[in-house]
């Protein structure tokens, strides 16, 4: 990478790190920390998940809809599917943007708690408190790979909507419909995938979240 790329990059970095800084601390001033931004991100991010499960399941329907369509009404169908998988590409995007938020406040809130375990005068309660920063990392690393996990089956299923869509576009037809009977098949089960792991997902970040506000 060319020097003056990288100075750049780091550049960039600095100033997202800065604006980053400085939200945080505004929010501290009434009283919202970044445990609180974290719990308000993760419960976030598990409603674009839900909205996301809907959103490639409306757009597997529609494409499957299409089918046993007769030529007359194929257009307007095809119109429907490619609305459909538009909204899914924008629905994915958006999870991608909320789970990099996730994890964006997580890394900085557990910095910040290891940093301040230097602070205690009382070795039993820094114990104490280095063992819950542990526990709740390792939480958190759960309900952090099981975002990644939903978010990995995306793709997949993105790419065939992506490609059925495109193909469909330039071969409107009964019979372009009909070959693509097959990927049909191969899709529904990856979104069933797809569902599963997004359900299994926002259960654990739901457990995680009620055991923040418990503590």
């Amino acid at each position: 990478m060319k020097p003056i790329i990288t100075l750049l990059m780091l550049i960039a970095l600095s100033a997202c790190g800065t604006v980053q800084k400085a939200q945080y601390s505004a929010l501290e001033k009434v009283g919202v920390h970044k445990r609180d931004i974290l719990i308000d991100r993760i419960e976030d991010t598990s409603e674009t998940q839900q909205e996301a499960k809907k959103q490639f399941r409306s757009a597997y329907d529609e494409l499957a809809s299409l089918i046993n369509v007769k030529d007359a009404g194929l257009e307007k169908k095809y119109k429907r599917m490619a609305k459909a998988v538009a909204a899914s590409e924008d629905k994915a995007a958006e999870l991608d943007e909320r789970i990099q938020s996730v994890n964006r406040v997580a890394e900085d809130l557990f910095d910040e708690w290891k940093d301040e375990l230097g602070q205690y005068q009382s070795s039993s309660l820094r114990r104490a408190s280095e063992k819950n920063l542990q526990t709740t990392k390792a939480r958190y690393a759960d309900i952090y790979q099981k975002m990644k996990v939903s978010q990995s089956r995306i793709e997949p299923v993105l790419r065939v909507l992506q490609d059925n869509t495109l193909y469909l576009k330039h071969n409107l037809n009964a019979r372009a419909v009909s070959s693509i009977s097959g990927e049909v098949v191969i899709i529904e089960s990856q979104v069933e995938d797809l569902i599963q792991q997004m359900e299994a997902s926002i259960t654990e970040s739901n457990r995680f979240v009620k055991s923040m506000r418990n503590k």
